[in-house]
């Protein structure tokens, strides 16, 4: 594991030992990346924990979905997406929706921890990494950077 991997794997940690969720993560991380703190954004993403509640689809497809919009989504009518958003948050969650069906049997929560606190210990934390690693990756496969918010890339004047 190098240096990096073990370092994201304790940030993981810390956040889960206090007390936030896996839907919290991503945001965090993201935030962290972009050094920005975001109280409200990152409360907003408590929504999404469990499931949306109910066991539905899985926070850290949700929540990484939100990041993908936090890094080439639009602001306000008087934005535009960026051009990479679509494709990018196609990849992210087609990616997510095959690996979550062959390894759980399906994208929601209640396939991945059955409701089950044993379970969940085991598999959530290995997942939030996992998942955070593959929407960075497919950030920058579509020439976008999790270190930088929408609207604030510069153009390439070559």
């Amino acid at each position: 594991m190098s240096d990096d991997a073990g370092d994201l794997r304790f940030r993981i940690a810390e956040m889960l030992i206090g007390g936030m969720k896996c839907s919290h993560v991503p945001m965090r991380l993201a935030l962290e990346a972009q050094g920005r703190d975001d109280g409200d954004l990152v409360r907003a993403m408590s929504g999404l924990a469990y499931g949306l509640g109910q066991g539905f689809a899985c926070g850290m497809l949700t929540s990484g979905a939100c990041v993908v919009g936090l890094v080439a989504g639009r602001a306000s009518e008087a934005e535009v997406d960026d051009p990479r958003f679509a494709a990018a948050l196609d990849a992210f969650t087609g990616w997510f929706h095959t690996m979550a069906r062959e390894r759980y049997g399906g994208i929601a929560c209640s396939d991945i921890m059955r409701f089950d606190e044993r379970l969940k210990a085991e598999r959530c934390p290995a997942l939030i990494q996992e998942v955070w690693e593959k929407l960075v990756e497919t950030l920058e496969d579509h020439g976008l950077d999790v270190s930088r918010p929408a609207g604030t890339e510069t153009e390439d004047p070559t």
